[in-house]
């Protein structure tokens, strides 16, 4: 706040230079941007509703009424008449994954396709048009979404022959929509030697029948195995190729983002290069989203690099990283949540620990000296125990300290350990299309009794006093927020069944989750997460009014305008 009045106060004296005002107040200089007519819901609880907004520079300067606002109205101010529209914070992408959801948009898009036949097709095309030896890369499949079940299949994995059959001389590498597991060719198989002999690394597997025939699907450290040649391929490439790529995705998923009404966006988990170039961009003012984002990498990594912590309000608010990323299982639908029972559709099988335990204490035994915040993925109820056990070991030294470290996911939790996140302080970081996206195969991988208690315990999360934010997990879904705001109040799936409606939230609770609750899970509560004079002016303008219009039409609401820092960043048609 000490910021924004000596921001406001230096514009004062420029003004004071040029147009000679003397005793000048905030209201003799001339607002930018004024938003009139409009149903605003803050999300500030001092000041709930109103009708107009004034934006001066980047800024939020007055929230109320129309004919108060017009007070501000200069010969150069920009006006929006919002028409009675819905009026309210940008959205926070909670967590997401930016530099995914660009290689997703650039490369072959698996999320809506029917079946395998359907993949074998697109990737046919894609080869048909490579050189031999280029990998064919795509995202997004989900064998539990296939409307065309194969009829061929291991565990719902059709076997990878079609795959291999339509590309020959190019491997192929194609990401689950979780990203926990990937589909290859044969090709993809020979380059890394993987053979029916090829023994699983620790918290992997290479999926093979009950025979040992290769179904062509790697779950979870077994990934890895094919990763690294797609790696080495790629470093044959210059920094400055790989950075064109990267950036050539990364602005197809800002306009993305800035077409859906998002205003910041939560990366969770980059590397440190791609750290080093966000950073550049934000200090030559050309992000056009705020990021906060996460380091992903592993405990020697991240303290050679520890003098890379913080970055702060890089690019006047555009670029902030102090926080660290962790993966200790993988997926539900992958099989990969790492389970304190087997699976009920796979006997035996309890799922992955993808990441060693030891190494994780150590991490956040770092993360805690240096005040980094940790954020651990942990899906099954095993992982998220044993995350809150390593919470605790760091959080006991000193309970009064403010760290706001998250679980990330927190989609299968037993019941005993909702008052330990409230107890330790820990925030569950959700996301509401997961539950409605999940739901046709949870029951199946859960059974009745550890679906209802434990699966995506929203209410049970709340009423428990934990703070919960919201987000998509893009590329996993998509980054739009109307589907999840949907999902979160309704719990509703395409069959027009609910999934255990207990657990749904209030429109305000989600608004507030999609805006003051990731802002607060990221230490920015002062600067952005409602329309409060002295905060950044992030705002969209929606065509229906989320509080009030029905279930039906908020998947039919479209975003009007999206501005950034008091700046029109998408207009809808």
């Amino acid at each position: 706040m000490q910021k924004v009045l000596l921001k406001l106060s230096l514009i004062c004296i420029a003004y004071s230079l040029v147009i000679g005002i003397t005793g000048c107040s905030t209201r003799q200089i001339p607002a930018d941007l004024i938003i009139r007519n409009a149903t605003v819901y803050t999300v500030d609880a001092a000041n709930p509703e109103a009708q107009a907004i004034v934006v001066r520079a980047d800024t939020i300067v007055y929230v109320g009424t129309n004919e108060a606002a017009d007070a501000y109205k200069g010969t150069l101010t920009k006006t929006i008449d919002a028409g009675g529209s819905f009026v309210m914070p940008g959205f926070i992408e909670g967590h997401g994954h930016i530099h995914n959801l660009g290689d997703f948009l650039r490369d072959i898009n698996l999320m809506n396709v029917s079946g395998f036949d359907e993949i074998v097709a697109k990737v046919k095309a894609a080869a048909d048009k490579a050189q031999p030896g280029e990998w064919i890369i795509g995202r997004g499949w989900h064998q539990e979404k296939w409307t065309n079940k194969p009829q061929e299949n291991f565990l719902g994995y059709p076997y990878h022959d079609a795959l291999s059959a339509v590309s020959p001389n190019n491997p192929v590498l194609l990401t689950h929509a979780s990203g926990h597991s990937l589909y290859i060719n044969k090709k993809a198989m020979d380059m890394a030697g993987i053979t029916p002999a090829t023994p699983n690394p620790t918290g992997g597997d290479i999926v093979k029948d009950k025979n040992g025939r290769l179904v062509g699907v790697l779950e979870e450290t077994a990934m890895g195995l094919v990763r690294q040649y797609y790696g080495a391929y790629i470093m044959q490439q210059t920094e400055a190729q790989r950075r064109d790529k990267w950036l050539s995705g990364l602005q197809l998923a800002e306009e993305d983002c800035l077409r859906k009404g998002i205003t910041s966006f939560v990366d969770a988990g980059s590397s440190f290069t791609q750290i080093k170039w966000m950073k550049g961009l934000a200090d030559s003012g050309k992000l056009k989203l705020r990021h906060w984002m996460m380091i992903r990498d592993g405990n020697a990594a991240l303290r050679a690099g520890a003098s890379t912590f913080p970055i702060i309000d890089a690019g006047n608010g555009h670029l902030t990283m102090n926080a660290i990323k962790v993966s200790l299982d993988g997926a539900l639908g992958s099989y990969g949540a790492w389970l304190l029972e087997p699976y009920a559709d796979r006997a035996g099988f309890i799922g992955q620990n993808t990441f060693d335990m030891d190494t994780l204490r150590a991490i956040a035994a770092f993360a805690w000296d240096k005040n980094i915040q940790l954020c651990v993925h942990a899906i099954g109820d095993k992982a998220n125990r044993e995350t809150v056990n390593i919470f605790a070991e760091q959080i006991a030294k000193d309970k009064s300290k403010d760290h706001r470290w998250r679980v990330e996911h927190a989609q299968h939790v037993h019941p005993a350990e909702i008052p330990r996140f409230k107890e330790w302080n820990i925030i569950a970081s959700m996301q509401g299309i997961h539950c409605t996206s999940d739901a046709p195969f949870v029951i199946k991988r859960l059974g009745e009794q550890r679906a209802e208690t434990g699966a995506y315990m929203w209410r049970a999360f709340m009423d428990a006093g934990v703070l919960v934010n919201n987000g998509t997990d893009v590329p996993v879904e998509d980054a739009d927020p109307m589907p999840n705001f949907f999902a979160s109040v309704t719990r509703q799936l395409k069959d027009g069944s609910t999934f255990y409606p207990k657990q749904k939230m209030t429109r305000q609770e989600a608004i507030y989750s999609y805006t003051m609750a990731n802002a607060m899970a990221q230490f920015e509560e002062n600067k952005k997460g409602s329309l409060t004079p002295g905060k950044y002016a992030d705002i969209v303008i929606l065509s229906n009014n989320l509080l009030s219009c029905s279930d039906a039409d908020i998947l039919n609401t479209k975003v009007q305008y999206t501005i950034v820092g008091g700046k029109l960043a998408y207009e809808g048609k």
